[in-house]
């Protein structure tokens, strides 16, 4: 008897000293995922590039058996589900002006890449109902196959709005990530954002990307939280630049103006352009 109390205190005592260590990985700060509602039934998780959708589909009225009912159910939903999922996915803000639906119409080429890229997404998760219907969960990545249809091919900076480079030999600050502070200014999540000075030149853009990156991580990522939360974030390592965005800009409300003189410490070395072109950015809103 001894022994198992023994045994159960340890246990409890292993269980006070875990538990706390991989909660704090994810309060400190208060962490969260930004989450944005689209089409129907989708979800756009923009931290973790992942789309989703949601399909239920019901048996036949005479089913030959119930193996064959439950077979039925499960594809229909299923067929359902992709369908959401494409809407969904024409909803996903691209830039400041363009979703995914605008390319569909402007380009048959893109329509016929992005509606592949659909019905091959995976089966997340099945719920069987009481009265034998079935709802599905099918979901994709927005980086990979989806980003390589959408993101430029080629630098499209505007020539009024062409990226301030730094002067040459200029030594200033090292830094292994940015992290801009848009908390407060209805900035909305895209695949493609732009970090403008005030003077409207592109700071941070698909001119200033390695495309593959790009494609594999995304343009940029995007949390709730504060600066402090995201010190320590893989994407922007231990020592990033951290601004406060002034305005948020363009007609989807998706860029970022920052001040001249963030501007100008993140640009002051020209291996921070390197940063850039891995897409180590994080942007904090709301």
């Amino acid at each position: 008897m001894f022994r198992s109390v023994a045994a159960f205190l340890v246990m409890i005592t292993a269980v006070v000293f875990i538990v706390p260590a991989g909660a704090s990985a994810q309060l400190v700060g208060s962490v969260k995922d930004v989450v944005d509602s689209v089409g129907s039934t989708g979800k756009v998780d923009w931290t973790t590039s992942v789309i989703t959708a949601v399909g239920i589909g019901a048996p036949p009225a005479q089913p030959a058996n119930p193996a064959q009912a439950r077979a039925m159910a499960e594809r229909a939903a299923q067929v359902v589900a992709l369908r959401n999922l494409l809407e969904a996915v024409k909803g996903v803000r691209v830039d400041s002006a363009t979703t995914v639906e605008n390319f569909i119409v402007t380009s048959d080429v893109v329509k016929t890449q992005v509606n592949g890229i659909v019905q091959g997404a995976t089966i997340m998760d099945k719920k069987y109902m009481s009265d034998g219907s079935v709802e599905v969960t099918v979901g994709m990545k927005l980086t990979g196959a989806l980003a390589d249809a959408l993101i430029p091919k080629t630098p499209n900076a505007a020539p009024g709005a062409a990226p301030a480079m730094p002067a040459p030999g200029v030594q200033g600050q090292l830094y292994t990530g940015l992290v801009v502070d848009a908390r407060g200014l209805g900035v909305r999540p895209a695949m493609a954002p732009k970090i403008l000075n005030e003077d409207g030149r592109e700071v941070y853009g698909s001119a200033q990307i390695n495309r593959d990156w790009a494609v594999r991580e995304g343009m940029a990522g995007y949390l709730k939280g504060d600066p402090a939360s995201v010190q320590t974030n893989p994407r922007v390592a231990d020592k990033p630049l951290v601004v406060k965005a002034i305005k948020a800009s363009g007609e989807g409300r998706t860029d970022l103006v920052i001040s001249n003189a963030d501007a100008a410490a993140l640009q002051g070395a020209s291996q921070n352009l390197s940063m850039l072109e891995k897409c180590r950015v994080i942007i904090l809103v709301d």
